[in-house]
């Protein structure tokens, strides 16, 4: 399996934090942003890592992370010209993903569990990880059913579906990639994940699975407050790297 990294956008709802770098560069406690999703791919036993960066930031990443040697990878590097949505990605990395299966997750995101059994036996389709939130509008949700079946996924939705969001790690086998180029921009003018997911549920092929530890999207002010004192106390002697 290879894995990629989203670390794109303009951090808009960080500035001026993000005026002058990217927002998977800022600190967490001790790290940059990025090395937290980093380390749960390598942690995954994953070795083959693209890195999906804006062009203004592309040089201050490269800088950071090198070829991956360090930390026992390989690093590739693609430009996101333009963010226009999470499923993006998975076109940008076409000739990466080949035809490999991948798990791509999001820079600003911060898990403590580790996922290397999910990956290990994964078998196609697709796999995504929920967690129960008090704010389900800020995400992509879950609808169950009541055999706890995933009937939909719906992004930042208006009338109340579940407290359950999808959190930022996306397993997919390489059929995502068509996927991807098959969805049409949605009203926010974006190319949605949570369209890719609806189209492996439509083919009974998606699993959901709860995330029993802690996650964080850091991508507020105050979740990036809650991610510095959460590294601080639970995953500074996890860390790999």
């Amino acid at each position: 399996m290879r894995g990629i990294i989203l670390s794109g956008g303009s951090g808009t709802r960080l500035r001026p934090l993000t005026k002058i770098t990217s927002k998977q560069l800022l600190p967490i406690y001790n790290r940059p942003m990025i090395y937290y999703p980093l380390n749960t791919l390598i942690q995954a036993g994953i070795k083959e890592i693209l890195i999906i960066v804006s062009p203004e930031r592309a040089g201050d990443y490269l800088n950071l992370l090198g070829s991956g040697k360090d930390f026992g990878v390989k690093f590739t590097y693609e430009i996101q010209d333009k963010p226009e949505g999470l499923a993006q990605a998975f076109i940008i990395g076409e000739n990466f993903i080949d035809q490999e299966d991948v798990a791509m997750i999001l820079g600003d995101n911060i898990f403590e569990d580790d996922f290397s059994e999910d990956l290990k036996n994964f078998k196609g389709g697709a796999k995504v990880f929920a967690k129960h939130v008090l704010d389900p509008e800020r995400f992509g949700v879950v609808k169950f059913d009541d055999d706890k079946k995933a009937q939909r996924i719906v992004e930042k939705p208006q009338e109340y579906l579940s407290n359950y969001a999808v959190t930022g790690l996306y397993v997919c086998d390489h059929r995502v990639v068509n996927i991807a180029k098959g969805l049409k921009p949605s009203v926010r003018g974006e190319l949605e994940i949570v369209d890719v997911l609806n189209a492996y549920l439509l083919k009974n092929e998606l699993e959901v699975a709860m995330v029993p530890g802690e996650w964080l999207d850091a991508g507020t002010f105050d979740s990036l407050l809650r991610a510095q004192n959460f590294a601080k106390d639970r995953l500074d002697k996890k860390m790999l790297i």
